[in-house]
């Protein structure tokens, strides 16, 4: 069973039903599932490597993957653009799991229902508890600590700011995923179009 933060509608669940353990069997994990239209129709897949990250060469392997998977399940009546990519720096918190590995990050989360007046929450996760998750909000000029059962959640993610990139980067950079290099390149390249 999908949940609604991975898949929030009906086609978006079914397409993660279909996707899903084809994205499994090559050792990522399926962090989101959307299905957009617009002035062209859009399905967004976003993965990952069960420890996190992925590179672009693995986009693209998914996306041949799936693409095969779903020209014979055919779940999709319009033409649509395929987009494979990772959940990126602010990106969604989908799995209870994502709410453990980035406590200690400002995120801003929604419910479904009314909780104490309100729907939006913004503050720091302060990890998991009972299938509830922990959130470090300012209420009244104090902070407190309330706990939101993940049921009740329709869209949470981390908020860009300046330490989490710096953590990313760091991560990255402490993987060997981040080329330094790069960065110098593209200094120069541009010192010498002055």
């Amino acid at each position: 069973m999908t949940n609604d933060l991975i898949a929030k509608a009906a086609i978006d669940r079914r397409l993660a039903e279909i996707i899903g353990p084809v994205i499994e069997d090559m050792g990522f994990e399926l962090v989101r599932v959307r299905l957009m239209s617009g002035k062209t129709t859009t399905l967004q897949v976003m993965a990952e490597r069960p420890e996190g990250g992925i590179e672009v060469d693995e986009c693209g392997e998914i996306s041949t993957a799936i693409s095969a998977v779903l020209d014979v399940e055919d779940p999709i009546l319009d033409q649509y653009a395929l987009e494979v990519s990772s959940p990126g720096i602010d990106r969604p918190l989908t799995r209870l799991k994502d709410f453990e590995t980035f406590e200690g990050y400002e995120a801003k989360i929604e419910t479904e229902e009314l909780i104490d007046g309100r729907r939006r929450f913004k503050g720091m996760l302060a990890g998991v508890e009972d299938g509830e998750v922990l959130i470090n909000i300012e209420a009244g000029g104090e902070e407190q600590t309330i706990g939101l059962k993940f049921d009740w959640l329709t869209d949470a993610k981390l908020v860009l700011t300046d330490d989490l990139i710096r953590e990313m980067l760091n991560a990255r950079k402490a993987a060997g995923t981040l080329n330094e290099d790069a960065f110098d390149q593209i200094d120069t390249d541009e010192g010498d179009e002055a």
